[in-house]
């Protein structure tokens, strides 16, 4: 989810160029999403890409349907990411994702945010792809360990970078990215919160605010 004023985000991830962007609160994979990345002369930029990788290299662009989280642990070596992970790197804005949790033989919702409340930055990736006739510009979240707060929902979340990081990320001269792989680490937990949600954000239909609303547990 991301609703945080396009100013604010200029600001926070000190943006040259930055697309005028409408709240969303309910992001599935294969709709455009907000991504900020360093683009040569035109400087930081923040852009809308498709959530799923399409490699560059790849004759499917319908492969990124199965690309929108990336392992951290193994992006050096899987063919679909390890040049993404040397040269596109890119910064996910977010106010908050959605995880769910078994519950009485169904899935319950629930909002992870700052307790500050403040937008925060998943670590990804993305690749450019183009044939003929079309150019898809997409994205992949990372993906670690979770962390204490988030385990009873699900055994992975996504890698949420400390903004003294972003810098380091986002510059791809480094040819090495395995410098880089001490940073995709679980988040701190005492920094996040996570509280129930209605299951009206299983449809990605439902795109308002009552998607962030806490609900009572059942």
């Amino acid at each position: 989810m991301l609703a945080t004023p396009r100013e604010e985000l200029v600001t926070r991830f000190r943006l040259q160029h930055a697309l005028a962007l409408g709240p969303r609160y309910n992001i599935a994979p294969g709709q455009p999403v907000a991504a900020v990345r360093e683009s040569g002369e035109r400087g930081r930029e923040l852009v809308l890409l498709h959530w799923g990788l399409v490699p560059h290299w790849t004759k499917d662009p319908n492969s990124g349907n199965k690309m929108i989280n990336a392992r951290a642990e193994t992006l050096a070596q899987k063919p679909s990411f390890r040049a993404a992970f040397g040269r596109r790197r890119c910064l996910l804005p977010a106010d908050g994702f959605y995880e769910w949790k078994a519950l009485n033989g169904r899935k319950q919702p629930y909002s992870i945010r700052s307790k500050d409340r403040r937008p925060f930055a998943l670590a990804g990736l993305w690749e450019h792809w183009e044939n003929q006739t079309t150019v898809i510009e997409s994205c992949t979240i990372i993906t670690t360990t979770a962390n204490e707060l988030l385990r009873p929902l699900h055994e992975r979340m996504p890698v949420i970078l400390a903004e003294e990081d972003y810098d380091r990320w986002l510059d791809c001269s480094n040819q090495d990215p395995q410098t880089l792989q001490h940073l995709l680490r679980p988040y701190d937990p005492n920094q996040l919160i996570a509280y129930p949600v209605s299951t009206r954000v299983n449809s990605p239909k439902n795109d308002d605010s009552a998607c962030i609303a806490p609900i009572e547990p059942e």
